[in-house]
């Protein structure tokens, strides 16, 4: 049942959302040209009728080259970007942000893209850059490495500065890409395009985010326990919450293993605290982890009996799902900038699970303990009401996708009277990895209409009929992913 994950769970797991299925035709070979024009093979035939598009880049101040990769109808740019430590008082130093660039043509729309983590130095395409057939830039959030200030002062690192990187990067590339900007991303990356939006709104001309979490109130998540009471149906939740108790119940033996595992592992538990915290958390992650990664189908594949099965059988259906390593020292290092916001501004969820009566010691342990206690946190409580508020009575060409079992969805983003041509889709069945092309026949025509409308790319025969409507690029199996499926890798759960 497992798949490499890219999250966290116990308290924000938000993964960046690509791809789409789905077919094309016309202009995903009109907007060729240019990247064939601009490809260094023509420049240096004399072929190129403007500027090589690299040398346009790198003229722009503070930008700087890591390495091109060739892909097949594109140009493909990892870069550094010089950006201020604090944009409030940009003389207090700078540091090197990490952005990849995947060039089609500079006629063509372009997608922002962020996943509120790091950044793949890969060529891929998130999904509504295959609907416009667009450019796409994609940014790595701020304290993320190697986009952390040396030394770092993690006071810097909040939703304000992370949106205004975003607005220098899109200030400097607008000049060369002049059309249509969208900004997108998954999870926390949904949450960072919103961010963006809500503090420089007249930058893009359209947001898509998908599975954004919208924690207003970080005092009160009873909206997570309905939601546990109720997914999928009572079989699989039965058998998840018996897997789950066995793991509390059977704390000795398994524990144990959990030593020796983390010897032969290399694995240390210093940040929090002891081995016992540790083997908690990723037993408390086990059912939030299911939801959020598998779907209602995968509730065959659980253990059955977990009350009679071997000590073995409970640890491999735990660590298939929430990954015994995550919160060692060496696995938690990766994550400490998501944590720090968690418990600094973006809050996290704490489900209380009652099915567990009193096995567990900790609870759902909050971000403070995931992070090192050398950093200073004091928690924001009117960062997300102000959001939230804004895209109530603000929201304008946004659209957000969520997936009907992701657990994340128990405190989505809502738009109020407010809100202009912005839309809130729901994917049946859907997880954390839910997307346009999961939607509804319907819905996903709607959607795909509006992203090409928003973009200015919509055919004619879309703008009649918006029930006609495709993604403009052909499905490229190496660009896109498919639909619900989900990259992980050890980490296990965050937004």
């Amino acid at each position: 049942m497992r798949k490499a994950l890219t999250g966290v769970l116990s308290l924000a797991v938000l993964i960046g959302t690509v791809g789409a299925a789905g077919a094309s035709a016309g202009a995903a070979t009109a907007a060729e040209p240019d990247a064939k024009r601009n490809s260094p093979a023509a420049v240096q035939g004399g072929e190129a009728s403007n500027e090589d598009i690299k040398d346009r880049i790198l003229a722009i101040p503070g930008m700087s080259l890591i390495e091109e990769k060739p892909y097949l109808g594109y140009r493909y740019f990892v870069l550094n970007y010089t950006q201020p430590v604090d944009h409030r008082r940009p003389s207090k130093g700078t540091f090197q942000q990490r952005i990849t660039l995947l060039h089609k043509d500079t006629d063509r729309p372009t997608v922002f893209f962020t996943s509120g983590y790091d950044v793949s130095t890969n060529p891929g395409r998130s999904e509504p850059t295959q609907i416009i057939d667009g450019n796409q830039v994609s940014l790595e959030y701020r304290f993320f490495t190697p986009s952390r200030p040396e030394p770092a002062d993690w006071s810097k690192l909040d939703i304000w500065q992370a949106a205004t990187d975003q607005h220098r990067v899109f200030t400097a590339l607008k000049k060369i890409y002049a059309k249509k900007w969208l900004a997108t991303g998954g999870s926390k990356g949904g949450m960072t395009a919103t961010y963006f939006e809500r503090f420089y709104p007249k930058d893009m001309d359209a947001v898509v985010a998908y599975v954004a979490p919208n924690d207003v109130d970080d005092r009160e998540d009873s909206a997570y326990d309905r939601f546990f009471r109720n997914v999928g149906t009572k079989e699989c939740r039965d058998k998840l919450q018996a897997v789950q108790r066995e793991g509390l119940v059977r704390r000795a033996p398994l524990l144990k293993k959990f030593t020796e595992h983390a010897a032969a592992n290399g694995l240390t538990y210093t940040t929090l605290g002891s081995f016992d915290r540790a083997y908690e958390a990723a037993v408390m992650d086990y059912i939030w982890a299911f939801w959020q990664y598998s779907t209602l189908a995968d509730c065959t594949e659980i253990l059955p009996d977990a009350k009679n099965a071997t000590d073995e059988a409970v640890w491999d259906a735990i660590d298939a799902i929430s990954g015994f390593g995550f919160y060692s020292d060496q696995e938690l290092e990766g994550s400490i900038p998501y944590y720090y916001q968690a418990g600094t501004q973006l809050g996290s969820p704490d489900i209380k699970q009652p099915w567990l009566g009193h096995l567990s010691r900790y609870g759902y342990q909050p971000p403070r303990n995931f992070v090192p206690r050398s950093l200073p946190m004091k928690f924001d409580r009117g960062a997300m009401r102000d959001v939230d508020s804004w895209v109530r009575n603000n929201a304008h060409r946004m659209l957000y996708v969520y997936g009907e079992n992701d657990p994340w969805r128990a405190e989505p983003f809502r738009l109020g009277r407010g809100a202009k041509d912005s839309y809130v889709y729901t994917v049946p069945g859907g997880n954390h990895g839910s997307r346009i092309s999961g939607l509804t026949e319907d819905q996903r025509a709607k959607a795909t209409a509006a992203i090409q409308r928003w973009a200015g790319v919509a055919p004619a025969a879309v703008q009649a009929d918006p029930a006609k409507a495709k993604p403009l690029a052909k499905f490229d199996t190496r660009l896109d992913q498919l639909n619900g499926e989900i990259e992980r890798d050890e980490a296990v759960l965050r937004p």
